[in-house]
């Protein structure tokens, strides 16, 4: 379709196959996977479904020139190139986002600098005004891509990044960034069909956009603004329409969802959070210390956590990642736990085997996703089971 343009999601490291997943459902097409982002095809009613539904992308954005600049005249020469009146009038404001991996060019600083002083001086000469730098609330946003000599232009479509769902007003000390809870949840197979627990819960970022996923309510309905609402092609209507379509594909869910917290104000943060995101009805957190408690519901229960690391509370590290395998391994039978930790040290005290290790990073930090099955009694006696009922 020749109304069909490439975009760019980004993602976290680890997360590029799952967007592609999301990217793929939601029908995007040319889907290609890269190292922190999948590039696709769509219009412009698919980058406002893109931007309200994707779970594990942090910006969208829509390249739209590129050429070749190891220095800076040529990369002033290029981005004067381009018609910037289409774009934006002088009295509209804009901020440029840069990102370098290049010998020609040390400080990204610098190139937006330069960028910036191309267009302005385009506004300047033709119209004797020029638009200004807005970094809080641009009418455009830039994204110049440097690798080597190629230099990609792209808008991004999203604004602020699309973790800050709308949702979470309360925070705590560390609480886990909302792409990153998500991409954790459907790298955990979360699907919704059984019960979920978050034992430490602190602002209820697993909550939430756990129930989401369960729901399948789109992961971006209770952001205030998109930057692509600040265009001059903005389409109202077009957007309402695809925010209404797909609201009409929420689904009813059966199971519970629990939140424990042993703080009484993470308990209190959790549930604003989770009331500003209307999933109150979905969603009970208790303060309880998770070590205390054990499992209360009959068949499966999916736990997902992010234990506290040292930078972040002051606690006995050994101690207390024993604690989490002794409590899993006596109180939560028929459970499969996932738990995302970046003290690497510490898993070796859980005392339990994971069944599977994921390399992710959580702010910055090189972190493990990892899983332990807990079995209806031992792992011993579920293997002799299922290899009696094969003979």
């Amino acid at each position: 379709m020749e109304n069909n343009y490439k975009m760019i999601a980004k993602t976290f490291f680890g997360f590029e196959e799952i967007l592609a997943k999301e990217l793929q459902n939601l029908g995007a097409q040319n889907v290609e996977q890269g190292v922190r982002m999948v590039s696709f095809k769509g219009d412009k009613g698919f980058m406002y479904k893109a931007n309200l539904s994707l779970r594990t992308a942090l910006k969208i954005l829509k390249p739209i020139y590129f050429f070749k600049a190891n220095n800076e005249q040529a990369l002033y020469k290029g981005i004067s190139s381009m018609n910037w009146s289409k774009l934006l009038n002088a009295n509209q404001t804009f901020v440029i986002d840069t990102t370098v991996h290049s010998e020609y060019f040390n400080h990204s600083e610098f190139v937006s600098q330069k960028c910036k002083d191309a267009i302005v001086d385009q506004f300047r000469e033709r119209t004797g005004q020029r638009p200004s730098i807005d970094k809080v609330h641009p009418d455009l946003r830039i994204n110049i891509h440097i690798d080597k000599d190629q230099v990609s232009v792209a808008l991004d479509t999203s604004g602020n990044a699309l973790n800050q769902r709308g949702y979470r007003t309360a925070t705590n000390i560390a609480p886990i960034n909302e792409v990153l809870a998500a991409g954790i949840l459907l790298l955990s197979g979360w699907d919704g069909q059984t019960d979920f627990l978050d034992p430490m819960c602190g602002s209820g970022t697993f909550l939430a956009e756990a129930a989401m996923i369960a729901c399948n309510i789109p992961a971006n309905i209770n952001r205030k603004e998109f930057a692509f609402e600040k265009w001059n092609d903005w389409d109202n209507d077009l957007f309402d329409n695809i925010s209404d379509s797909l609201l009409k594909r929420v689904r009813e869910f059966h199971y519970t969802i629990k939140g424990y917290d042993k703080a009484p104000s993470a308990v209190q943060k959790a549930k604003d959070n989770i009331k500003n995101a209307n999933l109150d009805e979905y969603i009970s957190i208790e303060e309880k210390n998770f070590f205390d408690t054990e499992k209360t519901s009959e068949g499966k229960l999916h736990i997902v956590f992010n234990p506290p690391y040292d930078e972040r509370l002051d606690i006995h590290m050994e101690e207390f990642y024993k604690n989490i395998g002794d409590t899993l391994k006596k109180n939560y039978p028929g459970t499969n736990a996932w738990m995302i930790t970046a003290n690497l040290e510490a898993l070796k005290y859980v005392g339990l085997k994971p069944s599977r290790k994921i390399k992710l990073f959580n702010a910055g930090l090189e972190a493990r996703l990892v899983k332990y099955e807990m079995y209806e009694g031992s792992k011993r006696t579920k293997f002799q089971v299922t290899t009696d009922s094969a003979e």
